[in-house]
């Protein structure tokens, strides 16, 4: 199965465009782990740390936020309409050209 393209703008707006596998079973805060990019997943991506988040920028169909999802962003700071939890979005085919926005730390 091929790769698929997510562009990832970091903290200082340099815009990185990752190789994402789809049959690795990943999530978007291991993949920017993985390039290194700065997100600490701090709670070891289960929702707990808030320090994954991201802002989405295009238009793409996200799985649904689950309770958990939703109680870490209602207490984290920079939360936007458009934030997600980065440890909550697993990789798949249909994520081809996603756009997304690493979040400040707080």
């Amino acid at each position: 199965m091929p790769d698929i393209k997510i562009k990832i703008k970091d903290r200082e707006g340099v815009v990185h465009e990752l190789d994402a596998p789809t049959d690795m079973a990943m999530n978007i805060m291991e993949l920017c782990k993985a390039y290194e990019l700065p997100v600490e997943g701090t709670c070891g991506g289960m929702a707990m740390c808030a320090s994954c988040q991201c802002y989405v920028l295009s238009e793409h169909p996200l799985p649904e936020m689950g309770p958990d999802e939703e109680a870490m962003l209602f207490e984290a700071f920079y939360v936007k309409d458009n934030s997600r939890l980065g440890c909550q979005l697993p990789i798949s085919e249909d994520m081809d050209g996603l756009e997304l926005e690493l979040a400040p730390e707080s």
